[in-house]
């Protein structure tokens, strides 16, 4: 799968946001732009409505390997989901670093 044209949605996602992108946030917008329901996204990924709700309001966070069953469930890039998964992490913890997946093969 390409990066750039998901590089490209992404830049598109923060400028309107105002803010860089999140995990949460992008869920939300996977969820909004398929039109389904917090209900209709947790049964597609196999979990609670409630932590559907928790994950776009950055309240809970998924681990690396969830992160990319969730990619693979939805269809999209999986380092994009490993990345935002991670640099969650590291911003709910402080520290001033930015995070860069690549496929290591």
């Amino acid at each position: 799968m390409s990066t750039k044209k998901s590089d490209k949605s992404l830049a598109l996602l923060e400028d309107i946001s105002g803010e860089p992108l999140s995990l949460g946030r992008f869920l939300w917008a996977i969820r909004e732009g398929e039109e389904w329901t917090q209900v209709e996204f947790a049964k597609k990924l196999g979990v609670s409505r409630q932590y559907v709700c928790d994950l776009e309001h950055n309240r809970k966070g998924l681990s690396p390997s969830m992160a990319s069953k969730f990619s693979k469930l939805l269809g999209y890039s999986e380092a994009q989901f490993i990345r935002l998964a991670i640099q969650r992490e590291l911003d709910k913890a402080n520290l001033p670093f930015q995070v860069a997946v690549e496929d290591a093969a």
